[in-house]
């Protein structure tokens, strides 16, 4: 096989920057499968037809099973709300087709463990599957991860990670389904924490034992268009303190409210010799401290990830021109497209999506009870 045929289901935010990907993969990475972007589902026959024309697909179907009975679809990518991804993950898997899944994995524990156990069957049989955690794929944190594993920072001792947006800071901001806890499972917890937890547990290769959280919900009700306001029954921020299996330090906060800052993942690593900073709204710089240098002129110094031998960045273009966003997505099909064309496992998998599940789901739990919950499995 030398082609892979795609089969989307979404065409929002998330599926508009997978199709970018899918177009985009091809020609700058050659990956060893070439993916074909057979169909795109959607519920709307008309919505579904617009995108598709739009995004590039080859045909439209308005109900995603139909992907499954397709012999010219091979892999299903999932970039509908979270309620939605057990079901349509699970079904496929069991059809055999790969799988690409948006974060988070799923909207509780139970679904993201039904969601595993799919995955595992299906590795049994060849099928893959990966959660679609975008911003392991930034140059920088993938050098940063490379940095902290060669041991250039020494013992991993303090993890400080923020992820601050102000899209919901106004209160007339209206209702979304973000908001719903019954199509998110949460607000800023699901939505941009997992982020966070997800790429501080893999620049340091630590895991995350145990949590003491906050959850707030500053807005509890929100504008509907149209007339009249409905009830949010999601966290509008999430704020907690963890400690790894490696025994360091680390905290976390994720605010959709943080009035001024649009885009601020940031994430900080401080070791035994050294230390690593990263913010995505400078995605192309990582900042390093070399705690061996000469005291004298020591300090944090500025890392511009363009070159060639930086991770992904010599297949786009010379040194010192940038890359944006929507690339972490091509990075990501890239590596996706690679592992299934070499019978491999592609990461982040599902198992690694649940443990975050469990994460996201001990941070709810200390919220709830105000008291410090171990995070289950992480013994």
């Amino acid at each position: 096989m030398t082609t892979l045929g795609v089969g989307m289901v979404g065409h929002a935010f998330m599926g508009r920057a997978h199709s970018q990907a899918w177009r985009s993969v091809g020609p700058f990475f050659a990956p060893p499968l070439t993916p074909v972007m057979t169909a795109l589902a959607g519920r709307s026959a008309e919505r579904a037809g617009a995108a598709a024309a739009t995004l590039g697909w080859a045909s439209v179907e308005t109900d995603w099973k139909e992907l499954l009975r397709r012999d010219d679809v091979q892999l299903v990518d999932i970039c509908t709300p979270g309620d939605q991804h057990a079901e349509i993950a699970v079904a496929a898997l069991d059809a055999g087709k790969h799988v690409l899944c948006e974060k988070p994995l799923a909207n509780t524990v139970a679904e993201a463990e039904a969601m595993a156990a799919a995955a595992e069957r299906a590795r049994e049989r060849g099928v893959r599957s990966m959660v679609g955690f975008n911003y392991r794929r930034v140059p920088a944190v993938t050098l940063a991860r490379r940095l902290v594993a060669d041991g250039r920072i020494g013992a991993v001792r303090h993890i400080r990670a923020q992820y601050l947006q102000d899209w919901l800071a106004d209160p007339e901001a209206p209702f979304t389904w973000r908001m719903d806890r019954e199509r998110a499972g949460s607000g800023a917890l699901g939505d941009i924490a997992s982020h966070i937890v997800d790429t501080a547990q893999f620049i340091t290769g630590h895991t995350l034992t145990g949590v003491s959280a906050v959850l707030e919900t500053f807005v509890p009700e929100r504008p509907v268009p149209g007339g009249g306001t409905a009830p949010v029954t999601v966290d509008d921020a999430a704020l907690f303190i963890a400690r790894t299996d490696r025994g360091a330090l680390a905290s976390f906060e994720a605010t959709r409210v943080a009035t001024g800052r649009k885009n601020a993942l940031r994430i900080e690593v401080s070791g035994s010799s050294g230390a690593l900073s990263f913010d995505l709204e400078s995605l192309n710089e990582l900042w390093f401290h070399d705690g061996n240098d000469d005291g004298a002129t020591a300090g944090f110094r500025r890392i511009v990830v363009t070159e060639p031998d930086h991770p992904y960045t010599g297949r786009w273009w010379p040194p010192g021109h940038v890359l944006g966003y929507e690339h972490t997505f091509t990075h990501q099909m890239a590596d996706l497209l690679t592992a299934i064309a070499e019978g491999a496992d592609p990461s982040p998998s599902f198992a690694d999506g649940l443990r975050i599940q469990r994460v996201l789901a001990a941070v709810a739990d200390s919220a709830a009870s105000r008291r410090w919950v171990d995070i289950e499995g992480s013994d």
